[in-house]
């Protein structure tokens, strides 16, 4: 009971303290850097299994470098459409980094979603954790400032005429919203599986596309009342979200994590292969 009562607690004070950083007068780091803090807390870490060794043996894509408007470089793993096409989906991977497993999906959302580049961007700056300790402390090593600068080098590096689409999964389901308010005009659609929503009602109101949100009833930290905040503040910015939840943990959809709930895997990509689709021109 103890324990349960200090959990508690504990996910009170970070979600105070998540709330208490938003400033409507600034772009808003406060979603992506109350995410990142949460690298410290013990029992999200450990929420997290080590992922079993993979390598992906049949590669599609390549590794790219791009300027950044901070003068050093981004990277990335870019997969190119069988056909010319100005759509391009970035990919943002979870806490453990750009690893085998994030390149693998990559590779699996070109093919499915079809005519579309896919470039699925490193924000560890090449570093992957192989230890939820490791992870933690990369995650919480991400300042808003260099992970926005990768973003914007890689908006560039699709070009003015690109049509862009985002996804990504816990740190980085947060980054994919980011990553579409920054997009513009130029944004075609997001899909952020439990990550932490803009709470900027101000921020929400720049958006130029829809939202698929997919969330975990038994999440810890996303949880339903930060998504039934989420859903208020985009009707109030009267915006689009379309939200999936599910009867499950968070990071339900990695495979190697011990509460993978496959089921709810299988529908969750069901619904982010039919948003995409109907909304990919071309």
């Amino acid at each position: 009971m103890k324990y349960i009562l200090s959990l508690l607690l504990s996910i009170h004070a970070f979600v105070g303290e998540a709330q208490s950083m938003i400033c409507c007068n600034k772009p808003g780091p406060s979603a992506t850097t109350a995410f990142a803090m949460l690298g410290g807390n013990k029992e999200f870490l450990f929420a997290h299994a080590v992922p079993l060794p993979f390598i992906l043996a049949h590669k599609t894509g390549k590794e790219i470098r791009f300027p950044t408007p901070d003068g050093r470089t981004g990277g990335g793993y870019f997969i190119k459409a069988a056909h010319p096409t100005h759509n391009y989906l970035l990919v943002f991977h979870e806490y453990w980094g750009l690893n085998d497993y994030i390149r693998q999906m990559a590779q699996k959302l070109g093919m499915d979603i079809g005519h579309i580049n896919v470039l699925a961007l490193d924000l560890y700056d090449g570093k992957v954790a192989t230890t939820p300790e490791m992870a933690g402390k990369y995650m919480q090593a991400v300042k808003d400032i260099r992970a926005r600068a990768i973003i914007s080098g890689a908006l560039k590096y699709a070009g003015k005429d690109a049509r862009i689409y985002t996804i990504g999964w816990c740190f980085g389901g947060g980054w994919s919203l980011q990553a579409t308010l920054m997009a513009g005009s130029q944004a075609g659609g997001c899909v952020m599986y439990y990550g932490m929503p803009e709470k900027d009602v101000d921020r929400l109101k720049t958006l130029h596309a829809d939202v698929l949100g997919i969330f975990a009833n038994k999440d810890a930290w996303i949880n339903p009342t930060v998504v039934n905040q989420f859903v208020t503040n985009m009707a109030a910015a009267h915006k689009t979200l379309i939200v999936k939840r599910y009867n499950a943990d968070h990071a339900f959809a990695n495979p190697s994590n011990p509460h993978h709930d496959e089921s709810a895997t299988t529908d969750a990509y069901k619904a982010t292969l039919a948003f995409f689709r109907e909304r990919v021109k071309g």
